[in-house]
């Protein structure tokens, strides 16, 4: 325990295990289940450290849809939708989600329930409580996986899933579990693990709480005209797909606007700017970011879907040149972008929101198609700006 003792705060595990026990009946659950979970429980150093490590290299989104979106995935999800046939349909049927979505987040979650994690639930987020980056969090899981065991919904030995604790073939949290978890089969149990009818139902009817909207669209693979104008575009403003047409959007390819589109509001996604694909996405896209809070994600989601449904590649070519930058570039950029006047918070190294709006503010002041995408290219022109 003394290595795991280096990585985490001062208190010990132990320590930690001992005041929790209290938190823990405190919130009501049964002495016996608290023994059960906590009796002989050590940390697990993996935890700490897989939480604590971020890589200093960040994957071009090309790269992750390449892929969530393989051959080999795409294949894959064409058998597993033929071996459920008969649920997927009625349980789409049910919640109104298409069974393409439900088995695309199938195969994103544990490669269609071939992967979904073996680590040991509890353990991981008992390590992770200690640790105390996300004990707040993580106490609230363990509290949820104490009502598990004692309402009868799983045994301690089902418990097992991602180092980070979410568990089954669809990776749900304890809480979400409570709040989501369908018993498709009507026998008593929510089994997220072994049963497929009652994993793809329990996806569905989050999907479903979360307002998915049936029938509606996802997204569409766009492209800007030359005409297409960025300065007034933000990321969060929907317009009408009409609108978005009279300003200069095209259809991907040879494409033509259909008509159920023209009169519904979407969003202009530019996941890697001005010089790659463009995508205008529904609220049934942040629907399935409600699952995974990641716009690559979600296109991941919708693109594997439509590939298992028979849907075509994208059509649009990723600026592979410009790739994204390093951690540690990304800090320079967001040291030079506050230096120069537009706020992006404390640098961190990771490109979020407020980073690709400073740097569209700066794109904007300084001549730049402010498309908010920050790669090599932006890395050059931020830094060699004399914010430094």
């Amino acid at each position: 325990m003394s290595s795991s003792t280096a990585l985490a705060q001062d208190e010990s595990f132990d320590a930690w295990r001992t005041g929790f026990h209290d938190r823990l009946l405190a919130a009501g659950a049964d002495p016996d289940t608290a023994a059960s979970m906590l009796e002989g429980l050590t940390p697990d150093d993996r935890i700490i450290e897989r939480d604590r490590s971020q890589p200093e290299f960040v994957r071009p989104i090309w790269s992750y849809l390449g892929i969530a979106a393989s051959d080999l995935r795409i294949s894959n999800g064409r058998d597993a939708h033929a071996d459920t046939r008969a649920e997927l349909t009625a349980i789409s049927e049910r919640f109104g989600v298409p069974a393409e979505i439900l088995v695309a987040i199938w195969g994103l979650e544990s490669s269609y329930g071939a992967i979904p994690g073996n680590n040991d639930t509890i353990r991981s987020l008992a390590t992770l409580a200690w640790e105390g980056r996300r004990r707040n969090w993580a106490e609230a899981q363990l509290i949820a996986v104490a009502e598990m065991i004692d309402e009868g919904y799983a045994t301690r030995e089902q418990l097992t899933g991602s180092w980070a604790g979410a568990m089954g073939q669809m990776q749900f949290i304890p809480t979400t579990y409570l709040e989501r978890a369908y018993d498709w089969d009507g026998d008593g149990q929510r089994n997220i693990w072994t049963n497929n009818g009652d994993a793809l139902a329990s996806a569905a009817n989050l999907l479903s709480s979360e307002g998915w909207q049936r029938g509606a669209p996802i997204v569409i693979e766009v492209r800007l005209g030359d005409d297409f104008d960025l300065m007034s575009w933000e990321p969060s403003q929907s317009r009408l797909v009409s609108e978005w047409a009279m300003r200069g959007l095209l259809p991907a390819g040879e494409a033509e606007w259909s008509a159920d589109h023209l009169m519904q509001a979407a969003r202009l996604e530019l996941p890697a700017g001005r010089n790659g694909p463009g995508f205008l996405t529904f609220p049934n896209f942040r629907v399935i970011k409600r699952y995974n809070n990641s716009t690559s994600y979600a296109l991941g989601v919708a693109h594997l879907a439509d590939r298992i449904a028979g849907g075509d590649p994208f059509v649009g070519d990723w600026p592979e040149g410009d790739v994204p930058l390093t951690r540690s570039q990304t800090r320079e950029v967001q040291a030079a972008l506050n230096a120069l006047g537009h706020n992006s918070g404390t640098p961190d190294g990771i490109a979020g929101p407020n980073t690709r709006r400073a740097l569209r503010d700066f794109q904007r002041a300084n001549g730049h198609d402010p498309d908010g995408y920050l790669g090599t290219q932006m890395y050059e022109v931020v830094v060699g700006s004399g914010g430094e």
